[in-house]
């Protein structure tokens, strides 16, 4: 069984940000991931993040392959299945072979919950998105449509309302379960037309999306709507419990995300966590990247004080031996 000083699930913002900082400490890392880049790699195109003007998702995430990998990094696709504890540390099981490490970052992320129609799938990233704060700008003065009927959809609609020309809020229900405040500022907003008890049966488009077939769940009255874009905001799903053993060995909160501290550690020694797949509140690429960073210092704080070597006083800031000019 090959062992690893640290052994990174995920192969996103967080678990490469992480990679990068666990291999330049000199630590053997190995990243278990299903893709590369998560959600990022569907994302069009992105211009919030930090130093960069504008790029794409799928390039991004190649970009943060090729750095973790450049800094020594060992990556390997495959899926995770079990987290066992070990005598010296955990066994990971996956579908490409069992690794051993001391330590253990979880940094797989969240899936987002998707209706589940014709079109979805084809048309995700071609005007069919999952994330306003992402992808809002692209639609300035367009027409675009919201589902979804709590706060993050009801947010989702009233931040667009100031960005597109028209947006339109489906709703399966006439009971919404935002806080009041989102509620009125929704109806009070003057482009925003709510569409009670209606479902989107199916998204159309050749190259990118044109239209949606609408269904009123009442009447089964069936119609087309012409918009730019649509974001699906109905949550996210934690993936905790597909991969044995994470329930069992770290606290999680009602929700299915790992709970973390400042340190990114978890309830249980030896094993962080960063990025979506935690209890911090913000879903961001750039945060999550951070979050990454951070879970790899304290991972390597960890194993210094596992082996006796000088604990937090050996991490020192990437500048402190940098050549003064």
């Amino acid at each position: 069984m090959d062992k690893y000083d640290v052994i990174i699930i995920g192969g996103a913002c967080a678990g490469m940000s992480a990679a990068l900082y666990t291999s330049r400490r000199a630590l053997k890392t190995l990243v278990v991931t299903t893709t590369i880049g998560g959600q990022l790699a569907l994302t069009t195109e992105v211009e919030n993040y930090p130093g960069i003007l504008s790029v794409t998702g799928p390039e991004l995430a190649r970009k943060l392959k090729e750095q973790a990998e450049k800094s020594g990094a060992m990556i390997k696709i495959g899926q995770a299945l079990d987290v066992i504890k070990a005598e010296d540390g955990y066994v990971i099981k996956t579908s490409i072979g069992d690794f051993e490490a001391k330590a253990v970052i979880l940094a797989f992320g969240l899936k987002q919950r998707q209706i589940g129609v014709p079109g979805e799938k084809e048309l995700t990233g071609r005007g069919v998105a999952y994330c306003a704060t992402c992808d809002a700008p692209f639609f300035k003065n367009k027409k675009v449509g919201v589902v979804g009927g709590g706060n993050s959809a009801f947010d989702a609609a009233e931040y667009l309302s100031r960005i597109a020309s028209e947006v339109h809020l489906f709703v399966r229900s006439d009971k919404y379960r935002a806080e009041q405040t989102l509620v009125n500022a929704v109806q009070q907003a003057k482009n925003i037309v709510i569409h009670n008890y209606t479902d989107i049966k199916e998204f159309i488009g050749s190259n990118k999306l044109e239209k949606v077939m609408l269904v009123n769940n009442q009447s089964n009255e069936k119609s087309e709507l012409a918009l730019d874009g649509v974001f699906i905001e109905i949550g996210w799903e934690s993936q905790t419990k597909k991969i044995g053993g994470v329930a069992d060995l770290v606290k999680l909160d009602e929700r299915g995300y790992v709970v973390v501290d400042n340190q990114s550690r978890t309830s249980t020694p030896g094993i962080y966590a960063a990025g979506d797949v935690t209890d911090t509140p913000f879903k961001q690429a750039v945060i999550s990247a951070g979050e990454g960073a951070k879970a790899a210092m304290s991972a390597a704080k960890y194993l210094q004080q596992l082996t006796g070597v000088g604990g937090s006083e050996e991490l020192r800031p990437d500048w402190v031996n940098a050549k003064r000019k």
